[in-house]
């Protein structure tokens, strides 16, 4: 194999590598560890890959539990409902079935 093919070679599998460690939030971890497979590397890089994945998606899940929990807080749900309700019609459709329990 040529010194250009190989170096080519190793360039394609960094760049899967990192495609995958920015994407491994949003994976499963079955999915990662699929990718990587088909990946050229040593059994303890791929297990090191799929810790940091495993780890970048609950630093994830957590920072956007605080996001969304911050903002929470700062909402008054009943000024809120009142707002909607001033500013807005509210309009139900509803239907009803009724189904003959299975003896």
């Amino acid at each position: 194999m040529s010194e250009d093919k190989k170096d080519s070679g190793l360039g394609d599998v960094i760049k899967k590598v990192v495609s995958i460690g920015v994407g491994a939030a949003f994976m499963t971890e079955e999915s990662v560890k699929n990718i990587l497979g088909d990946l050229p590397l040593p059994k303890d890089i791929v297990n090191g890959l799929l810790q940091n994945a495993k780890n970048s998606k609950e630093e994830f899940i957590t920072s956007m539990k605080e996001e969304v929990g911050n903002h929470l807080s700062k909402v008054d749900p009943k000024k809120l409902l009142e707002e909607v309700l001033q500013e807005y019609d509210v309009e139900v459709n509803a239907k009803f079935s009724f189904k003959k329990k299975e003896e």
